[in-house]
C-alpha cells in the first residue's frame, strides 16, 4: 500500500497525524470494497486557487470545488473486477489507482457550513474521491444513490459522524 501525500497549500497543517488519518480512510474504503491488490494512490492538498485552475482545465468549470479525482484505471461494465485486477502488467507491482486533489480551503468552509468538524469533512472528501477512483460516479440518480450509500456506510464503519 502506498499513499503519497503532496501538500501544496498553507491553510491547514498536514501533520503526521493527518497523514495517518488519510491512510486510515484510504484503507477503510479499500477494505469496504474488498480490494486486496497492492495499490498506490496520490492525495494532494491544495488551496481554492489551484483547485479552480484544475477544475477549469479538466472539467471546464471555472470555480473552486472541494475534491477532484483522476482515476488511472478504466472500468468496463462488461468486464468483471477479477479480470481487471488480473492484468499481467500489475503482477508484483503497486496498482496506480489515481490521484485525489482536495481543497483544504473549501473543506474548512464546508465544515463550518455543515456544522461538523474539519476531520469529518476531509474524511468525507477522501471517501468520495476514493470511490471515484474505484469506478463509482453520481451522474444519474441511481448511481448517486449507490455511491452516497457507500459513502455513508464507510464513514459509519470509521465511526465518523455528521
Amino acid at each position: 500500500m502506498a499513499v503519497l501525500i503532496d501538500n501544496r497549500q498553507d491553510i491547514m497543517v498536514i501533520s503526521h497525524d493527518v497523514k495517518a488519518f488519510v491512510e486510515k480512510i484510504v484503507k477503510a474504503v479499500l477494505d469496504y470494497e474488498k480490494w486486496d491488490e497492492d495499490f498506490e494512490v496520490s492525495i494532494s492538498f491544495v488551496d481554492n486557487k489551484e483547485i479552480q485552475t484544475l477544475n477549469k482545465e479538466y472539467r471546464n468549470i471555472d470555480a473552486p470545488t472541494d475534491v477532484l479525482s483522476f482515476p488511472m484505471l478504466e472500468y468496463d461494465e462488461e468486464v468483471s473486477d477479477d479480470e481487471i485486477l488480473s492484468d499481467e502488467e500489475y503482477i508484483d507491482a503497486e496498482m496506480p489507482l489515481g490521484d485525489i486533489v482536495i481543497s483544504t480551503e473549501k473543506a474548512i468552509e464546508q465544515a463550518k457550513e455543515y456544522g461538523h468538524s474539519q476531520e469529518r469533512e476531509i474524511a468525507f472528501l477522501l471517501v468520495h474521491g476514493m470511490l471515484h477512483l474505484l469506478g463509482y460516479d453520481h451522474l444519474n440518480a441511481e448511481d448517486e444513490k449507490i455511491m452516497f450509500q457507500k459513502q455513508d456506510e464507510i464513514l459509519n464503519v470509521l465511526n465518523i459522524k455528521r
